[in-house]
């Protein structure tokens, strides 16, 4: 999908794939009765690689790169993750809030041109239970994006046997791209 039309949207799913050896993703766009819509995108991360990246690609024929991101740093509990278009200019960033998140996972997301975006699970008896009690990591997370206490996005994590999320973006100027990136990472770097 084109940059101009993946703007358009409003709210995507994103649904991880099972694969033994690859975290795979596909993103979808809504259909109007809220189930899930055409694939918009498709993410692959890439493993056993010294820096932490995903490239996240038009389609899963995998022929043609939409954007990715990729770890300034190699094993940094703190690491800001570049996000780059296909030719690889800059989009924006992200990062963990280490200390923040001992309690309850928070991200930075910044954009040029917007507020820092900071993201945080929205409960705290869900967050604490995900990180004290191994056998309960799998419970759904809510993440509220919000910029100067005004709304951005929010990447819900649904119940189900795979991994399934819901993703809505409030504010019109946040590059999908980068929502896109987040929502994969909240996935794939969670648990780092």
């Amino acid at each position: 999908m084109q940059p101009d039309n993946l703007q358009a949207q409003q709210q995507f799913h994103i649904r991880q794939r099972v694969r033994m050896m690859v975290n795979q993703y596909e993103v979808h766009a809504v259909a109007p009765d809220g189930s899930e819509g055409g694939l918009l995108a498709f993410a692959q991360q890439k493993r056993l690689a010294f820096k932490e990246q995903v490239t996240i690609y038009t389609d899963d024929s995998k022929q043609q790169p939409l954007l990715g991101f990729k770890a300034r740093q190699r094993l940094d509990l703190g690491a800001t993750y570049d996000v780059t278009d296909a030719a690889g200019n800059p989009i924006g960033t992200f990062r963990k809030d280490f200390a923040q998140s001992l309690l309850r996972s928070t991200w930075h997301v910044e954009q040029h041109g917007l507020p820092q975006v900071t993201g945080q699970e929205r409960s705290l008896p869900v967050a604490l239970l995900r990180r004290f009690v191994d056998s309960l990591s799998w419970l759904p997370y809510h993440f509220d994006f919000t910029a100067n206490g005004q709304p951005v996005f929010t990447v819900v994590k649904k119940w189900g046997l795979r991994d399934r999320y819901v993703v809505e973006i409030q504010h019109p100027q946040i590059d999908r791209r980068l929502v896109i990136a987040m929502a994969v990472a909240l996935d794939a770097l969670q648990a780092r």
